[in-house]
């Protein structure tokens, strides 16, 4: 019946898959979209990019990307751990520190795009 479902022995590899295969595809329109609004700029000056990301669609956009890159980036980080990390101990720390590296990064970026889309001194 497993086998049927797709869950597999462990029953998670197959969303895990699915959450990659996800993201990834996520990323295209997105990335291209990050690209595009990045090449027209005459010059990338500061002020020029805090502005474009005050725009609410700018913003949610940016919000979307960051939030799919980083998570599309810890799976990958995740299975190259679970496969080529054979010491249980090293792997159980290596999955942690990238859980709680992850984790903070996205916290970072988030709170730097909210703190320029809501229009805070910087």
């Amino acid at each position: 019946m497993s086998k049927v479902l797709g869950l597999g022995t462990a029953k998670s590899g197959v969303e895990h898959w699915w959450a990659q295969r996800l993201t990834a595809v996520a990323l295209a329109p997105l990335g291209l979209w990050l690209a595009l609004a990045l090449a027209r700029f005459e010059t990338l000056s500061y002020a020029a990019v805090v502005e474009w990301m005050r725009a609410p669609v700018t913003a949610v956009l940016l919000l979307a990307t960051v939030i799919t890159v980083v998570y599309h980036s810890y799976l990958g980080i995740q299975v190259v751990v679970e496969d080529y990390v054979h010491a249980k101990g090293a792997k159980l720390l290596a999955l942690v520190l990238s859980a709680f590296a992850h984790a903070l990064l996205l916290l970072a970026a988030l709170y730097s795009v909210l703190r320029v889309a809501f229009g805070a001194a910087l």
